[in-house]
């Protein structure tokens, strides 16, 4: 049924707007295009073209700018064959959201009331306005003016985007309203003072530190591929197989929950106050830190039932394009779906998530070698490999070393990468990138296809 967070319509209307603008003042909801009231999917016509011009008007007849704060998908119904449309928009940071053709007003601004979208009273939009966020990624000055985005344009052109209009980056809301660069367009500059680090300890104390890593100074999308191909690494994967038991895989962090809660953390990170997420290991846990708290407005109640309240909407946008984030407000549900509520630390400041190792995965590789634990977790994944590969039939399974894997998911990525430009892309010494290169081709992993001057590099078998 119709509720506060979920709204039908057997069609696009002209008062279709009000609605998204009562859900981004209030707690964020679901619009169904092509349902009637009851919920009961009637379908429409036309649904790719309708989806446009829905992303459109909302683009063009709502301020302050939603971007990054909803998606528009074409939905089939199996059963029926129909199409409809679902429109998730949440929660906005800049209330109050209004009609743009009536402004700041008691016609322009709406609220959600149990199942209705109702006007607000000039009370209420007084109120709002007074506690409007005002310094956000879009508003913050970039204390660089003279920035470039290589990078970024480089990854949409990958994903079929058209770099090349003078609009683009104004598109994705790069630009203060006086046309200066802002926050969020330095987070996605080529050079920048952004750094994530990845730190590794020894023991599970924060105490002695066995590495460090810093990812950053660069674009942002180029710094989480960075962090999330690191983590991968070091989430070593362990094999059973024995007796009559089938093969069984087991990662020392769940791969979805943990790439939910570091994306999450990379994309609602504080970073006006100059504050970076952080990713520490140790020999029983990995634990993942962002700064800033929960949103202004959003409860821990609401964090967890997964209603979504991006902090940084224009990060949020850039990432969806980048299809590093799935549709709004479902990453909190792949978490809890593999972990429990008390994984999560939540302080004014900070959001910490604690994953502590799989039982089963650490039983393993404490059976075959008692240096395989540190070996798996603290070594890397070749480590863990010469600490259990003569445990019979327990295995920690790869044959890669951790830059061989890396270089290979840059080349997954993209295969027309050329030598410096997988080198530059995982700040790796050249040398080094060129050893892993060798060992992959003599693993079978890659083939080079073409001359050494126009060639590109083929993977033959993904490292799963």
């Amino acid at each position: 049924m119709e509720s506060m967070t979920i709204e039908y319509k057997r069609e696009l209307t002209d008062g279709f707007e009000k609605e998204v603008v009562a859900f981004l003042n209030t707690l964020g909801g679901s619009i169904f295009i092509g349902l009637d009231d009851d919920g009961m999917i009637i379908g429409v016509q036309n649904p790719d073209k309708l989806s446009l011009a829905i992303i459109d008007r909302i683009k063009t007849n709502i301020q302050p700018s939603p971007l990054g704060l909803f998606n528009v998908e074409v939905k089939q119904d199996q059963d029926t064959d129909k199409s409809y449309i679902l429109i998730i928009v949440a929660q906005g940071l800049e209330k109050p959201y209004f009609l743009k053709k009536y402004g700041m007003s008691t016609k322009g601004c709406y609220t959600r009331i149990g199942s209705q979208s109702s006007p607000m009273t000039q009370t209420m939009i007084t109120e709002l306005f007074s506690r409007r966020v005002t310094h956000t990624l879009s508003k913050v000055v970039s204390p660089n003016q003279h920035l470039t985005f290589t990078q970024l344009k480089i990854y949409y052109a990958d994903k079929g985007f058209d770099t090349s209009s003078e609009f683009f980056l104004k598109n994705l809301g790069l630009y203060t309203e006086d046309d200066r660069f802002n926050y969020a367009a330095y987070l996605m500059s080529d050079n920048n003072s952004n750094s994530i680090k990845v730190a590794r300890f020894r023991g599970t104390e924060k105490l002695d530190i066995l590495e460090r890593n810093e990812f950053g100074r660069c674009c942002l999308i180029k710094s989480a591929y960075q962090v999330l191909d690191k983590l991968e690494v070091a989430n070593a994967t362990v094999v059973r197989v024995g007796g009559q038991a089938a093969r069984k895989e087991i990662r020392l962090v769940d791969k979805g929950a943990l790439r939910e809660a570091v994306l999450n953390a990379i994309i609602h990170n504080d970073y006006i106050n100059g504050s970076y997420p952080v990713f520490e290991l140790y020999d029983d846990r990995l634990v993942v830190i962002s700064t800033g708290g929960l949103p202004v407005g959003l409860t821990e109640d609401e964090f967890f039932r997964g209603l979504s309240h991006p902090r940084n909407r224009e990060l949020m946008r850039i990432f969806s394009d980048m299809d590093l984030c799935e549709q709004l407000g479902s990453g909190m549900k792949k978490i809890l779906k593999a972990y429990p509520k008390n994984i999560f630390d939540i302080s004014d400041h900070f959001i910490s998530v604690d994953f502590q190792y799989n039982k089963e995965a650490m039983d393993i590789l404490s059976k075959n070698n008692n240096g395989g634990v540190n070996g798996g977790v603290n070594g890397g994944v070749n480590g863990g490999v010469n600490g259990g590969v003569n445990g019979g039939v327990n295995e920690i399974e790869t044959e890669l070393s951790e830059n061989a894997i890396l270089v290979l998911k840059a080349i997954e990525r993209n295969e027309k990468l050329t030598q410096p430009q997988i080198a530059d892309d995982l700040q790796m010494p050249i040398r080094t990138m060129q050893r892993a290169l060798k060992e992959l081709r003599e693993k079978q992993y890659i083939q080079r296809e073409g001359s050494a001057k126009s060639g590109h590099y083929i993977v033959l078998k993904p490292n799963m």
